[in-house]
């Protein structure tokens, strides 16, 4: 044999080695990918029934918030009503009812002058509604301020 053959000859055997370990590659990826393959299986079965609940659950969500979304439509109009509901019945009641603590305040005032004897005495401390304190302003006196 000669030096020429003797090189093809041990090419030839690094080729089989190389082929026989590109087998054994191939073997060994083949393995993986059907390990792969029936992973993906599985997270497939156990995923769907869980995106399918999640897809449920925003359903429901989404209609809960229209839900909330109409009440609070609603609660806004009824809070619209009352405020303009209370700030009718103020206008309508603040001024007579302003009167009539005037008018009881000064028919307190008149009774303690009548109670006193003297119609003519100076009158005493108003007890103000506002302040709540019994001290209020002193009316001007009728008698010339003496």
């Amino acid at each position: 044999m000669s030096a020429g053959e003797i090189a093809v000859l041990i090419a030839s055997i690094a080729c089989g080695a190389v082929v026989a370990g590109l087998f054994v590659a191939i073997g060994a990826l083949r393995r993986q990918t059907r390990a792969l393959q029936s992973l993906a299986e599985d997270l497939g079965r156990r995923t769907v029934p869980l995106v399918a609940d999640a897809h449920r659950a925003v359903d429901q969500a989404a209609t809960e918030l229209e839900r909330v979304g109409a009440v609070l439509d609603s609660t806004e109009s009824v809070h619209a009503t009352v405020d303009s509901a209370s700030k009718l019945a103020y206008r309508a009641f603040a001024n007579p009812v302003v009167k009539v603590l005037a008018v009881r305040a000064g028919a307190a005032t008149g009774l303690r002058r009548l109670a006193s004897g003297s119609a003519s005495a100076p009158p005493g401390p108003v007890s103000s509604p506002a302040t709540g304190t019994g001290k209020g302003l002193r009316g001007p006196s009728r008698n010339g301020g003496r």
